[in-house]
C-alpha cells in the first residue's frame, strides 16, 4: 500500500501539453481524477488507464500512470483482458458518446453484463467532437449538425438506460465542472466490486456549447436531484420541492408543505429492484430535476475473478501447459 501522503495530485500531471481546445469541460474531468488518485492509496503502477477514440481518449497522455490509447470503441475490450491478465491492476477506462455508444455499444454492453471489475468514465457532450461536429447518439432528436443539416430524426440513447439494461453493478451520474459531486462520485466508483459506470455530463464549447445548461451552471443547480442512500428525494432553491411515487413506479413532484412533509417522499436506495433505478434514468429535464449521484449499486461475483478462479482450478487438475504443445495440439498442417 502507497503511503497516501507522498501522493498528490502534481504526481499524476504528465509533462504533456493538454491538448483540448480552451473551456472544454474534459479539464475539469482531468483535475477532478488527477486530484482523487492520491486518496486511492494505490501506487502509480498498480493503475491503468484505457481510451478508445475521440477527444476524451487522448486522456492516458496527461496522466502519469500506465495507460493505453486503443482504438475506435474497443477500450472495454483491451480493460477487459488487462483486468484478467493482471487483477490487482485498477483499470480506469475514458470513453465518449460516440466512441462507446455506437461503434463501441457491443463491447460496452458485453463489459456490463460480464460485470468486470473496472471503472468506465462515460464522457457525455452529445456531439462528436474530435471529427468537428457530427450528431452521436446521444444527441436529442432534431439536432442540426453537419451531419445532420436538417435536424436528426434518431432517437437518442439514455446512457444510464442502457447501463441498467445491461447488468451494470453500480451506476453513477455527474457533471464535469460540479467539482466536489464528481471526485465523490469517482470515488464511490472505485470502491465498488464490478463493473463501475459513471455518465458525466461534459460541456462542448465549440460544437455544442451550452447542452447542459439548464443544470450544469452554479446558478441552475438546482435542477440537480442529488441522490444520497437513505435520504429523501429533494431538490429545488430552497430545498422544497420532492418526489413521491404515483402508481406503480410513477415519479411526482410534490411541493413540502401543506401537509406534505419529509415522510411523504420516496427514499433513495441504491440496493432497490430494477424498476427504482429504471425509474429514476427516466426522469429527464424539463419535466422533472436531473438526477445525479449512485443511482444503483448491487453486489455480485466479477468475471476477471471468476475468470481466475477457472484458471487456478484447471491448472491445480491438469497442471501447467506448455505453449508449443497447445498451438500444435490437433489438427495441424504444414504449408510448402
Amino acid at each position: 500500500m502507497a503511503d497516501k501522503t507522498r501522493l498528490t495530485k502534481k504526481d499524476f500531471v504528465t509533462d504533456q501539453d493538454v491538448r483540448w481546445c480552451p473551456g472544454c469541460g474534459d479539464y475539469a474531468i482531468l483535475s477532478a481524477t488527477q486530484q482523487i488518485f492520491p486518496e486511492l492509496g494505490i501506487p502509480k503502477e498498480k493503475i491503468v488507464i484505457i481510451a478508445g477514440i475521440g477527444c476524451s481518449s487522448r486522456f492516458p497522455y496527461y496522466m502519469n500512470t500506465y495507460g493505453f490509447h486503443t482504438i475506435h470503441g474497443r477500450a472495454p475490450a483491451i480493460a477487459t483482458g488487462i483486468k484478467v491478465s493482471n487483477p490487482d491492476l485498477s483499470v480506469w477506462i475514458v470513453s465518449g458518446d460516440g466512441d462507446a455508444l455506437s461503434i463501441g455499444g457491443n463491447h460496452l454492453i458485453h463489459l456490463m453484463r460480464r460485470n468486470v471489475d473496472v471503472n468506465l468514465m462515460l464522457f457525455d457532450n452529445r456531439i462528436y467532437g474530435l471529427t468537428k461536429g457530427q450528431y452521436s447518439p446521444t444527441s436529442e432528436t432534431g439536432k442540426r449538425t453537419k451531419s445532420s443539416p436538417f435536424g436528426s430524426v434518431d432517437r437518442p440513447f439514455n446512457p444510464i438506460m442502457l447501463a441498467l439494461g445491461a447488468g451494470a453493478t453500480h451506476v453513477a451520474r455527474s457533471v464535469d465542472v460540479y467539482a466536489q459531486h464528481l471526485k465523490k462520485t469517482l470515488l464511490e466508483a472505485h470502491g465498488h466490486r464490478g463493473t463501475s459506470f459513471i455518465q458525466i455530463f461534459q460541456n462542448c464549447n465549440i460544437f455544442n456549447d451550452g447542452a447542459f445548461d439548464e443544470f450544469r451552471d452554479k446558478a441552475q443547480r438546482h435542477n440537480l436531484l442529488h441522490l444520497e442512500d437513505g435520504q429523501p428525494l429533494i431538490f429545488g432553491k430552497k430545498q422544497d420541492r420532492g418526489i413521491r411515487i404515483s402508481g406503480c413506479y410513477t415519479p411526482e413532484i410534490v411541493e413540502l408543505g401543506n401537509g406534505i412533509t419529509e415522510k411523504d417522499l420516496l427514499v433513495h436506495d441504491v440496493n432497490a429492484p430494477l424498476p427504482y433505478a429504471t425509474m429514476l434514468a427516466g426522469m429527464t429535464p424539463p419535466d422533472f430535476p436531473m438526477p445525479v449521484g449512485t443511482l444503483r449499486k448491487i453486489e455480485t461475483s466479477t468475471y476477471d475473478a471468476a475468470t481466475r478462479r477457472q484458471l487456478d482450478t484447471v491448472t491445480e487438475k491438469q497442471k501447467r501447459g506448455e505453449l508449443q504443445a497447445a498451438i500444435h495440439f490437433g489438427h495441424t498442417w504444414e504449408v510448402r
